[in-house]
């Protein structure tokens, strides 16, 4: 891949392709990031040798970030994407390609605030992309080709799974992936917080926690896994497991697992309206 890539804003989701994408190969010299302080700058240029600029040193950096690019991800935060937008709109190439990885932020209103014409995708990542293991969707604009979509699959699949959606599929995508590996941090700090009570040092807990929730990850990540099949497994009849599992059931686990990613998809869609105006 020959092409330019910047990432304006480097916070988490961005962040963690930029890592996907060198840990894949691609050359640091095929990058520029742009960032808020000169410290953040130095640090990120430190850490993977690639052209970091400081919007707060040059107020014209997301522009010459976006003038040098074939592929621009935006990366600040939701409330910040159309103005950054606006502001790199007149230093785009008419056939760069605009990806989003901001929450709430839809299609039209990134291509209303875009010149007319411009390629915009969007996309919803997620933290382990930085290892790349992440889970990143792609919606695609009005002027997004099947080219444009293969190039976006390219160049986010270095940071993870990459799974086409219509745009009206990315708030529920987000309560299940975007949110998701949060749900499993709380798993294993509800999972830890139990061997203590049952009588564990509080660090063994959280190590056996930690280590299990991963270790389990990984047996996900195997090719053809399926959850039921591995739960099913592992829960012998009449077992400790078979009696964890009907408690759960009992307590209205799944239920309340489904109510958090409604509610969490109904936020996103609030976002959305409220930055829309």
């Amino acid at each position: 891949m020959s092409q330019h890539i910047s990432f304006l804003g480097c916070g988490s989701m961005n962040g963690a392709i930029l890592t996907g994408l060198l840990a894949a190969g691609l050359p640091a010299s095929q990058v520029t990031a742009t960032v808020r302080t000169p410290e953040k700058a130095a640090a990120l240029a430190g850490r993977h040798a690639v052209a970091a600029l400081s919007t707060a040193e040059d107020s014209g950096a997301n522009r010459k970030a976006a003038e040098a690019a074939d592929v621009v991800l935006l990366g600040v935060k939701p409330v910040g994407i159309l103005d950054l937008a606006r502001e790199i709109g007149p230093a785009l190439k008419p056939g760069t390609v605009v990806i989003s990885v901001a929450a709430a932020i839809s299609i039209d209103m990134l291509e209303a605030a875009l010149p007319p014409g411009q390629p915009v995708i969007r996309s919803m990542p997620n933290t382990p992309s930085s290892l790349g293991r992440g889970v990143l969707s792609i919606s695609a604009g009005t002027n997004a080709t099947p080219e444009l979509m293969e190039q976006a699959r390219t160049i986010l699949g270095a940071a993870g799974t990459v799974v086409e959606v219509p745009e009206e599929q990315v708030d529920a995508l987000s309560a299940v992936s975007g949110s998701g590996p949060a749900y499993a941090f709380y798993l294993a700090e509800a999972m830890a917080a139990a061997g203590v009570k049952l009588g564990l040092d509080e660090d063994l807990a959280r190590l056996l926690a930690t280590q299990t929730v991963a270790g389990a990850g990984f047996m996900l990540a195997e090719d053809g896994a399926d959850a039921t099949a591995l739960r099913k497994a592992v829960t012998s009849p009449n077992g400790t497991t078979e009696r964890a599992i009907a408690t759960f059931e009992e307590q209205g686990l799944p239920d309340i697992i489904a109510a958090g990613a409604r509610a969490a998809a109904e936020r996103a869609a609030a976002i959305t309206r409220e930055l829309g105006g």
